[in-house]
């Protein structure tokens, strides 16, 4: 299937991204992501290898629209840890009996 990415064509097929993707270790997620095969890729590092371009100079919504074109499922931002909740020190702390303050 032919789809601009950076204002270049490029002709990307399901099983192409596959080959591509595979052996790649998937960086952190904190953007757009996208699920090709049973990993979860950040869409601007898809783009990165698919197209060997340098992810400033294109846009995670055109590298959402091509995989998603190729029938791969594509995620939003993951949600935001809550705010206010207790450090996992004062959760450990309150777990043995503390009163879940540090003394420094």
């Amino acid at each position: 299937m032919r789809c601009i990415i950076a204002r270049y064509p490029f002709d990307l097929t399901r099983t192409g991204v596959l080959v591509s993707m595979k052996g790649v270790r998937p960086e952190l997620v904190t953007g757009e992501s996208v699920t090709i095969g049973r990993r979860r890729y950040p869409v601007k590092q898809v783009g990165r290898v698919l197209t060997r371009q340098d992810p400033r100079d294109f846009t995670a919504s055109e590298v959402t629209r091509a995989m998603t074109r190729l029938g791969f499922t594509c995620h939003d931002r993951p949600e935001a840890a809550p705010v206010g909740g207790p450090t996992p020190l004062e959760a450990a702390s309150a777990l043995l009996g503390g009163t879940g303050s540090v003394a420094v």
